[in-house]
């Protein structure tokens, strides 16, 4: 007696579930920075000892030992200087303007919204929170504003996870494991330049760097969305 052998349909993995699958996992992704964040934005306000004790503990250790070795601050501030507002509107000027000259004016585009967008939601978080600055005897550095989230924190991890979106694609080999590695280094550098320097404590910078990630998440999605509406291929994100 024959059988007859069971066909099985094959799910077809068009963009549209592709596109679904990303959807999910964006969201997701964007719930878990939000959670750390949202723990951060309100035990701040709040004043919870535990969190007081590390902030308290990093300012004061990091504090004194700028003050026995000055080539420690001097070190530091190079690397906060590096993450500044002019450097990052000279740098992304030039990026923009090559992109333009190249006709890609989508991506360049979602780089000017993407930083300035940024730049705003930290200046909007900063006014709802209104957390001073730490406050040291004879600071060994100055800085204006608010405190929380840190400014140079979110803006690097901005920063950097942008040029990475637009120049990652054109490298190739271990040169992209370099590009991501220096990214890194960078970003967690600035952000220790913060406390370092005394003018953030340690839980302002993470907030910085939380709401930095969310701010790209939720820019590139964005973006993904809109290339798709226009029928343009996706960013490569391989590393």
């Amino acid at each position: 007696m024959s059988q007859t052998p069971e066909t099985t349909t094959a799910v077809p993995q068009g963009p549209d579930a592709r596109f679904g699958v990303r959807a999910v996992l964006a969201a997701i992704a964007l719930t878990l920075i939000a959670v750390p964040f949202g723990l951060l934005l309100f035990l701040v306000p709040d004043k919870w000892r535990p969190l007081l004790r590390v902030d308290d503990g990093a300012r004061d250790d990091l504090y004194t030992y700028a003050l026995d070795h000055r080539w420690f601050v001097a070190a530091m501030k190079i690397l906060t200087t590096s993450g500044s507002t002019l450097g990052y509107l000279v740098v992304f000027a030039a990026v923009v303007g090559w992109l333009a000259r190249q006709r890609r004016a989508r991506l360049a585009v979602f780089v000017v919204v993407t930083m300035v967008g940024n730049s705003l939601l930290n200046t909007v978080v900063k006014l709802s929170v209104d957390r001073v600055r730490p406050v040291l005897p004879n600071p060994v550095a100055h800085a204006n504003g608010l405190s929380f989230p840190s400014g140079h924190a979110q803006a690097a991890v901005v920063a950097y996870s942008v040029l990475l979106l637009v120049f990652l694609p054109a490298l190739r080999g271990p040169w992209r494991r370099l590009a991501i590695l220096f990214a890194i280094l960078m970003v967690v550098g600035i952000g220790f330049s913060r406390v370092a320097l005394g003018v953030h404590y340690a839980s302002d910078v993470l907030a910085g760097y939380v709401l930095g990630a969310a701010w790209v998440a939720a820019m590139t999605a964005a973006f993904e969305a809109w290339r798709r509406e226009r029928g343009r291929p996706e960013l490569d994100r391989r590393v």
